[in-house]
């Protein structure tokens, strides 16, 4: 009777490994670079990752979340009173209206799997309250994963400097799409 405890103890424990790998995100090691262009140039800088998690099983992504604090945000290609302007005006109801929604998320809801440590991934972005359905490329190197992330910003409602919805804007005018460039450092 001993025996058979053991070995069924043993399954369990077995089984368990195989129903997914836990990983949680380390804020202060890991990286989300945001770029943003306009007909004239490009701004660029930072923005923190405030907390994450998700899970591999099967070498798929099953599952996650990351919340990312609004209110983080940097510029690294401005300084002084116009870096303040931009990020003032960036965090503003014209942009991400910072105040009200703090925190944007993404949702992970499943990949396919890795093939040569990359993996489409597909999940639901929240930014102002809006959620959008969003997919992008995964690459893994050991427990640090990277991926460039393209967003329209336009579907969250965010339409400052628009060309779908404004005319005329000439030099004004700004890209809507920006891009995320992602480090997640991870540990199990």
């Amino acid at each position: 009777m001993k025996t058979v405890l053991i070995i069924t103890a043993l399954l369990f424990l077995a089984g368990s490994n195989v129903s997914g790998q836990n990983f949680k995100a380390d804020p202060a090691n890991s990286v989300l670079g945001w770029t943003g262009k306009k007909v004239s140039g490009k701004h660029f800088g930072k923005i923190n990752l405030n907390s994450g998690e998700f899970t591999i099983s099967n070498n798929m992504i099953v599952s996650g979340k990351f919340t990312i604090d609004m209110n983080t945000m940097t510029t690294e290609d401005l300084t002084g009173g116009m870096a303040e302007k931009l990020i003032g005006h960036l965090k503003s109801d014209d942009f991400f209206s910072a105040a009200k929604f703090a925190y944007s998320t993404l949702e992970i809801t499943g990949s396919e799997p890795f093939t040569n440590n990359e993996a489409k991934v597909a999940g639901r972005l929240t930014i102002k309250g809006i959620t959008q359905p969003i997919s992008f490329l995964v690459r893994r190197s050991g427990n640090v994963f990277t991926s460039t992330v393209t967003v329209d910003r336009t579907l969250y409602n965010i339409r400052y400097g628009s060309g779908k919805f404004f005319q005329n804007l000439g030099d004004n005018m700004i890209d809507d799409n920006f891009i995320l460039e992602v480090k997640i450092a991870a540990v199990q």
